[in-house]
């Protein structure tokens, strides 16, 4: 393990469009197959993969610091687990190239996979949400996104990383019936020039998730990206983190579990999928899925 290091893509920039995609395990599964393909045919460029909980147990692989994505509900609230065995996200300057490197992963996974869910993204409007609204303003960077990203080998792997991913569901037409105040006040910032406002209420979604409110604080490293499917659009939040306690933390308050209080995100957007993934780290251009 002392040559591995993070997957190169989790800290890179997202490029113009991405794709996210999910796998379970197929009635043909075999363990010994699965890991050789993961720790000899994956290549790191191209994306990254996260290994979700029913996946490591299927590959007797042990990691106390991974679990399901749970179910939770607070007032009015309700947010659901599709908690997957296989994920992977890649972004790219083109939509031909998300198509090749899909057609790719989708084959390489064949013999012991079924995907499961599908969804391109895009960037919009160089990094907003399809609200309008700045996506990631209090995003870290530079060593500190790696310090809140990687793990430093306590919690898991040196170098390897957690991804909780969710996709969201928003009703623009909802969000439209509200005054450009108001929306404003929902989110906890001016559209158009993203400064804070200090005097928003408690259920604003920047009180609700301001990460050094929390005690331990709860920094993530997002690379959410917008989505629109046929009818639906809305939002495929994304984020890493060296453990997901500090992701964990925020959807509960979010979700008003501890104090009764709702994120008026839950206004006009609702999360409709919900998964934990390890993402092991590289040793030689390879996933080293060793965990002890």
């Amino acid at each position: 393990m002392s040559g591995s290091v993070p997957q190169p893509c989790i800290l890179s920039a997202n490029l113009s469009y991405g794709l996210s995609m999910t796998w379970r395990e197929s009635s043909d599964f075999n363990p010994l197959r699965a890991r050789k393909t993961l720790s000899s045919q994956f290549d790191a460029k191209m994306g990254t993969l996260g290994i979700g909980d029913p996946l490591l147990k299927s590959l007797s692989l042990t990691l106390p610091s991974l679990r399901p994505f749970p179910s939770m509900a607070g007032p009015g609230v309700s947010i659901p687990s599709s908690q997957g065995s296989l994920w992977a996200f890649a972004t790219a300057p083109s939509r031909s190239e998300i198509f090749d490197i899909a057609e790719n992963l989708a084959a390489l996974f064949a013999h012991d996979f079924v995907l499961e869910d599908r969804m391109e993204t895009f960037t919009y409007r160089e990094g907003r949400d399809l609200s309008g609204y700045v996506d990631g303003t209090e995003n870290p960077s530079g060593e500190r996104a790696f310090s809140v990203a990687i793990s430093n080998g306590t919690s898991a792997p040196r170098g390897s990383s957690f991804a909780a991913v969710q996709r969201w569901e928003h009703d623009l037409d909802l969000l439209h019936q509200h005054s450009r105040s108001e929306q404003d006040r929902m989110i906890g910032r001016e559209i158009e020039s993203n400064r804070e406002i200090d005097d928003a209420p408690i259920s604003a979604h920047i009180k609700r998730s301001a990460q050094e409110s929390f005690s331990p604080d709860a920094f993530i490293y997002r690379k959410s990206m917008p989505w629109a499917q046929g009818e639906g659009k809305g939002l495929e939040f994304i984020a890493f983190g060296s453990s997901l306690d500090p992701f964990e933390r925020i959807l509960r308050r979010m979700a008003g579990a501890d104090d009764g209080v709702r994120d008026a995100l839950f206004t006009f957007s609702t999360p409709v999928t919900g998964g934990y993934y390890w993402c092991p780290p590289v040793s030689g251009g390879r996933l080293d899925l060793t965990v002890s």
